[in-house]
């Protein structure tokens, strides 16, 4: 992988990275004390998150690849890819420490307003799915998301004889399909069976245990090693969201590297 470079910063518009990046927009790197979730009274219950440690990250690659493998992600036509299949989950290297980011899980999602038929909806538990059975592939949604987490199958997506006896849910978005929105929907499948995202377990079990998942309305996230108190995980870390000033409030929180400047 090579370093960010000032191009993909300014595309990606990340609001905190190590400082490791020559951008005139980050000379000196800041971080928010606190990350508030307002996960108490919340009237969807269950509050998900991420948390990525990226002290602990070492760009290993092993979340991308349970990612395609879990859930069959398709192939990216003309576009950056991974293994030729969509990025799902981009790793990207900051110099210093490497950032993870996936579907941010916004609760205040820009692709769930401006689809113009319903098909970007919230779960009851608060993730954002895509019901592919409605979405008619406008592409609208592509646009509006600011982390540039959603993809579009322009062809035929290989299908395995296995793949076509799935029983087809928003839940899973298996058998994929040509024509429609695709992007990480946090294992929701797997949530549902009290299981971890398979791109935790795969940090986890390659020794790294970067990523954390688990619910804040009841201040736990675990690894599948470790289970901590959320709030005692962010205290005096300066975690940050990405492109927080847009007031998307995202559910993936990131933890930047022990010795940053806080």
């Amino acid at each position: 992988m090579q370093p960010l470079t000032r191009r993909d910063l300014l595309t990606l518009g990340l609001t905190a990275v190590a400082g490791a990046v020559s951008s005139p927009l980050m000379e000196t790197p800041q971080y928010t004390a606190e990350v508030a979730l307002h996960a108490a009274g919340s009237p969807r219950g269950r509050q998900w998150v991420f948390v990525v440690d990226t002290d602990r990250c070492n760009g290993c690659m092993k979340c991308v690849e349970a990612c395609q493998e879990e859930m069959r992600v398709p192939p990216a036509w003309g576009e950056h890819s991974y293994g030729g299949r969509q990025p799902w989950i981009e790793v990207f290297d900051m110099g210093d420490h490497f950032l993870p980011v996936l579907c941010q899980n916004c609760q205040n999602a820009p692709c769930a307003k401006v689809c113009p038929v319903g098909a970007t909806f919230y779960s009851e538990d608060g993730v954002v799915l895509i019901d592919q059975e409605r979405c008619i592939g406008c592409r609208i949604c592509l646009t509006a998301c600011p982390y540039e987490r959603r993809f579009f199958n322009w062809f035929d997506p290989p299908v395995s004889e296995e793949e076509r006896n799935i029983p087809y849910s928003p839940d899973y978005n298996i058998p994929h399909r040509r024509g429609v929105a695709e992007k990480c929907i946090w294992c929701r499948h797997r949530i549902k069976e009290g299981k971890l995202p398979a791109c935790v377990e795969a940090c986890t079990a390659a020794g790294h245990r970067a990523l954390f998942f688990g619910d804040a309305a009841e201040d736990a996230v675990s690894n599948g090693d470790e289970t901590v108190r959320l709030t005692e995980m962010l205290k005096g870390r300066g975690a940050y969201r990405l492109k927080e000033e847009l007031g998307t409030e995202t559910r993936v929180l990131y933890l930047p590297p022990r010795g940053a400047t806080v």
